[in-house]
């Protein structure tokens, strides 16, 4: 009778059934050595993972996300380097969300368990009772679905975790790398500033100019100084704590690309969040009403005085459950809300990302055409300076802002790099999705 009320039950409802591919996976190719959480995750598969992985379109649609990082760049050593030193805290609750996954999968199982009673005449009675639910209106279909939500939710977390981690390393070397090209680029200014220091001293020297011009470039070079420290300090901060997040130092790796990527690449992991967290909130609803009305169910003991019987029982009906019926329905409306909402906002901020990478560009661009153009205005006032038609003073001024133009063209750049990174961590797409 238990077999028979057991299959009946497995078959009214189904569970999901999901494993994470973790991405110390990668076999030979792999450059760097394997964490032992992770190791320890990779060697502690559960029964369920295989039928989670193919029936949950949460846990495909991240494992097909491609990396939009180039392949061989100094943005994917980078990126091997910071995940290889990750704790990979969230992989910890994956793990344990899958094992809470497999032991709900099994739910509809009787269950079994000792019993231990002490009658009126001082005799203790021990049985062995087996319980097994017939009709529990949906509860136990509801928390398998509540578990296998709770390993998407997991799986999204982790995710998320991995490319902010990602976005986290590459903003320090890009922070670095503008650090060093723009200390190099006020060394530049600062020899051209020294020799145009030296001739006005000679000419003060001479009787030629005034003391104040000269007193006017030493303070400009003194600036151009400052700069350079400043410029090597942001420098070397950046790549400390690169380098502290990094299993290896990256003082060496070197160049930056533009990344190929639109609004449309995948969708925000924002969104993937909402909808695994609608599906667990409708899941926990279906757990909530069953809670509400009576089931039936089937028990048999083993023992002294043993026997079977159906029992019926559970949750009382009273003049408020009407009410509580309609609030659980509310709260899977109001998961769906968010789930709009989430959508909304993500359109909003990849729109916003797209605009600004594409006008941060056009400014870069421009600041190329302004700086060729001073350099031409720099070039001429050099040639009418040593034609004697110009004093030094006005080559100065235009070779003071032949540098600005070089150094707006470098934080232009860098900015709109910035922005790529941040469009693709919003998407999710700064790792391979079966490598996380």
């Amino acid at each position: 009778m238990f077999v028979a009320v057991s299959l009946q039950a497995g078959c009214m409802g189904s569970a999901g059934d999901l494993p994470f591919v973790s991405r110390l996976n990668s076999g030979a190719d792999t450059q760097v050595s394997t964490p032992q959480s992770s190791a320890a995750l990779l060697q502690t598969p559960t029964n369920n993972d295989e039928t989670l992985n193919s029936e949950s379109a949460v846990i495909q649609g991240l494992l097909a996300r491609k990396s939009v990082l180039p392949s061989g760049s100094a943005y994917e050593q980078v990126t091997t380097s910071v995940l290889a030193a990750n704790a990979r805290a969230t992989e910890t609750e994956l793990r344990a969300a899958r094992l809470r996954a497999e032991a709900a999968s099994k739910n509809w199982l009787p269950t079994i368990g000792p019993s231990v009673s002490l009658n009126s005449l001082g005799d203790i009675i021990s049985q062995i009772v087996v319980e097994q639910v017939i009709f529990d209106n949906g509860r136990k279909k509801g928390e398998r679905a509540f578990a296998k939500a709770d390993v998407e939710v997991a799986a999204v977390a982790l995710a998320e975790d991995t490319n902010e981690r990602v976005a986290t390393g590459l903003g320090l070397y890009l922070n670095a790398a503008e650090g060093r090209e723009t200390a190099q680029l006020h060394r530049v200014t600062q020899r051209e500033m020294e020799h145009f220091e030296y001739i006005m001293n000679e000419r003060v020297r001479g009787g030629v100019s005034d003391m104040s011009d000269l007193n006017v470039i030493r303070q400009q070079t003194a600036e151009i100084r400052a700069s350079i420290a400043a410029s090597e300090e942001t420098a070397a901060t950046a790549l400390a704590e690169l380098n502290a997040m990094s299993i290896a130092p990256q003082n060496d790796v070197r160049g930056h690309q533009t990344l190929n990527i639109s609004a449309s690449e995948a969708q925000p992991l924002v969104v993937t969040r909402a909808n695994a967290e609608k599906e667990r909130t409708i899941a926990q609803s279906s757990i909530d009403r069953a809670n509400q009305l009576p089931g039936i169910g089937a028990q048999a003991s083993i023992g002294e005085n043993g026997g079977a019987g159906i029992t019926a029982g559970g949750a009382n009906i009273g003049f408020g459950t009407g009410a509580r019926l309609k609030s659980i329905e509310a709260a899977k409306e109001a998961a769906g809300r968010v789930v709009a909402q989430a959508n909304e906002d993500s359109n909003r901020t990849l729109r916003s990302l797209e605009g600004r990478v594409a006008s941060t560009n056009r400014q870069a661009q421009e600041a190329s055409g302004l700086t060729a153009q001073a350099k031409t205005n720099l070039d001429l006032f050099r040639e009418q300076y040593e034609a004697g038609r110009r004093p030094v003073m006005d080559v100065v001024g235009v070779y003071e802002t032949f540098a600005a133009r070089q150094n707006a063209e470098i934080t232009l750049k860098y900015d709109a790099l910035r922005l790529q990174i941040e469009l693709a961590r919003v998407q999710g797409v700064l790792a391979d999705g079966d490598q996380i």
